[in-house]
């Protein structure tokens, strides 16, 4: 989101007086000047005191619920309790599968594939490209210069899967995960961003994505991306498959056998470099978990991690040294009290191991280390384990009960290798279902976690449900809610050992829930106007706003939601395409000055239970659903209208 200034001094005033960027938000309104009688003089000292946004009604209409809606405003008041009103809507930068311009000349297709030799993955006519567009970081480094630019800005924009068939076969993490690097041109005068130049990273020295999903950025300027539902180095569908695994291998390496399943389920950073170029590292010791979006916090050292996993947990790592993630400790929650929909819940962290990035990046790749090397994992219903399981382990993960028993010596690859297994072998809560974006609210000292669903492993009296594991809900909530943690220093783990950071999680209570209705006239199946399976979530310091985008199959249309802590009101800003998940959200307090909320979607019309005439349209506006949107979104300021006089 950027937001037009009202007029031009006034907006330099107030990013010198704030002492942080302001709203941007489009172009400057032509010809616009907003009470030009007031003075610098007269509104010197003056500070935002409450941003508030105005909800759009969710669309009704077919030619509305087959695009991107944004009919909200946002109201700004300031400390002398005057205002100015913007309206919100949506700025476009690029759609997947067109041809764009790159970065080093040329034309190149947005979202496309590329295997480890970065040549296009090709079907019978085209190349691959993606309609998933999802975790994205907006950057400004300085000296940026690329040439035709007059003032750049960086969008990272990762690609999490295709929703499309290859010749029949689903795609679902076949295909290597594309990051793309977008370089923007920034209007000084009025914030608008424009989309010039496009460059693809090369992930063949990290092995290749897998599965990229949410993201955030560090707070040094970094892209942390993802990689969700890591491959089951066991092939006992505690994981993705090894046949899927294969496929991948052949896609990006052209061997099949060439993929190892511990080389994905990591946190990946990419760098952006000032000529719009990018390098990218994998961090192998922020465990092996199904990694959404991660928040890291203030002391550029502690990093709180979601789970989007059945039987997922809550974990923790904390770096050796601040902007530095190749080495720390990982943690999981234990929760010491029962977490349901009226509680609050205390909570103890494990620490699971030490280690180097790059210890065990050689475990994997020079020593070949093998899942049986590490444990033994046997299922409950496979024939072949062992008579006597008093020695072993009895977990649960993916809603299947297994035996494990770790081999001598082997704690450190079990921690950042089989993290799933070994977490929850050491008691760690992992009684989640999808626990996915992460974010903190920096003056309040709370984070937020989303959970798409509340079901299954944790509802009381559910088949995959341990009491012993105190997550407890009375009933499924189908479309999820969101958990708000307090945070604190002088923490320590189980073990009685301090935990060295100010910023540690220790209870954590339910703040928004769904509603899971009847089926209404829309086909939504949860309430239109609460939130259903969120999944993307940032916080605005500057508007004291949590930003909500959902995943769920729930709403006929999904919707961006801005709620607003001081106040508790949930406000629909945004809906995307039926059938589209609300993905890439990203709040960006200052960007030079401005304030920005960027926000894609992803696959458009993919929901087969969408009335026929309502997914034509869909798919007519999307390049028959193959294609999706990135961009932000925008403000323009309203001028106020002037009382006539007798």
């Amino acid at each position: 989101m950027t937001m037009t200034s009202p007029s031009a001094s006034r907006r330099d005033v107030l990013k010198w007086l704030i002492g942080l960027p302001f709203l941007p938000l489009g172009a400057m309104t032509s010809g616009c000047a907003h009470n030009p009688a007031l003075t610098t003089a007269q509104i010197s000292g003056m500070r935002l005191k409450q941003a508030t946004f105005s909800a759009m009604q969710a669309p009704v209409h077919i030619a509305e619920m087959a695009k991107t809606q944004v009919n909200s405003r946002l109201k700004i008041t300031w400390e002398d309790n005057s205002s100015d009103d913007y309206q919100l809507g949506y700025h476009e930068f690029l759609r997947t599968g067109t041809l764009v311009e790159h970065l080093d000349g040329g034309k190149i297709v947005a979202g496309g594939y590329f295997d480890a030799n970065g040549k296009p993955i090709l079907d019978n006519t085209r190349q691959y490209f993606s309609d998933c567009p999802d975790g994205s970081s907006l950057i400004a480094l300085e000296n940026a210069q690329v040439p035709g630019v007059k003032h750049p800005v960086f969008f990272v924009v990762q690609f999490e899967y295709t929703s499309k068939s290859l010749n029949g076969e689903d795609p679902y993490g076949i295909l290597p995960s594309p990051i793309a690097i977008l370089t923007l041109d920034q209007d000084p005068q009025t914030g608008k961003l424009e989309f010039k130049k496009y460059f693809n990273v090369d992930t063949a020295p990290v092995h290749g994505l897998w599965i990229t999903c949410g993201a955030s950025l560090s707070p040094w300027n970094t892209h942390l991306s993802s990689e969700e539902y890591e491959p089951d180095a066991f092939d006992q569908g505690l994981g993705q498959s090894l046949k899927t695994l294969l496929g991948f291998g052949q896609k990006f390496f052209a061997d099949a056998h060439k993929a190892k399943a511990y080389n994905y389920g990591h946190l990946p950073e990419v760098v952006v470099h000032p000529d719009g170029h990018a390098s990218i590292q994998k961090h192998f010791c922020l465990g092996r978990i199904s990694h959404e979006l991660v928040q890291v916090m203030p002391d550029q050292r502690t990093v709180l991690m979601g789970d989007d996993y059945t039987n997922g947990g809550l974990f923790m790592f904390i770096a050796d040294r601040e902007r530095d993630l190749s080495a720390g400790t990982l943690y999981v929650a234990k929760y010491t009290q029962v977490l349901n929909e009226h509680s609050t819940a205390r909570l103890r962290w494990i620490e699971l191991g030490h280690a180097r990035s790059r210890d065990i990046e050689t475990l994997v790749n020079q020593d070949n280390i093998q899942p049986w090397d590490i444990m033994e994992s046997y299922l409950d219903t496979d024939p072949g384990k062992p008579a006597d399981l008093t020695s072993y382990t009895p977990i649960v993960l993916n809603k299947k009960k297994a035996w494990v028993k770790l081999k001598s010596g082997q704690e450190k690859a079990a921690a950042f290798l089989e993290t799933h297994r070994y977490a929850a072998m050491r008691g760690g809560s992992l009684g989640f279902t999808k626990m996915e974006g992460t974010t903190v609210n920096i003056r309040d000292k709370v984070a937020y976690s989303a959970l798409a669903n509340i079901q299954d492993c944790m509802v009381q009296g559910d088949p995959c449900w341990q009491k012993e594991l105190n997550i407890s809900f009375s009933r499924p909530i189908k479309a999820g809610g969101i958990l708000a943690h307090d945070l604190a220093g002088g923490q320590r783990t189980t073990d009685n050992q301090p935990i060295h950071s100010e910023w540690v999680p220790y209870q954590s209570k339910v703040l928004l829930l769904g509603e899971d209705i009847g089926k209404d006239k829309l086909g939504n199946t949860a309430h239109p106007d609460k939130i259903a399976s969120p999944d993307n979530l940032k916080f605005s310091e500057t508007l004291r706003t949590l930003f909500i985008g959902e995943d769920s199959g729930q709403h006929t249309n999904n919707f961006l939601w801005a709620y607003q802590v001081d106040t508790g009101s949930l406000t629909r800003i945004l809906s995307t395409p039926a059938g589209a998940e609300s993905t890439g959200l990203h709040a960006v307090d200052s960007i030079h000055g401005w304030t920005y909320i960027m926000s894609n979607f992803q696959h458009p019309g993919d929901n087969d239970k969408l009335p026929a005439e309502l997914k034509a349209q869909v798919l007519a506006n999307y390049n028959q659903g193959y294609s999706a949107s990135v961009g932000y979104l925008t403000a323009d300021w309203i001028m106020p209208s002037v009382e006539k006089k007798n």
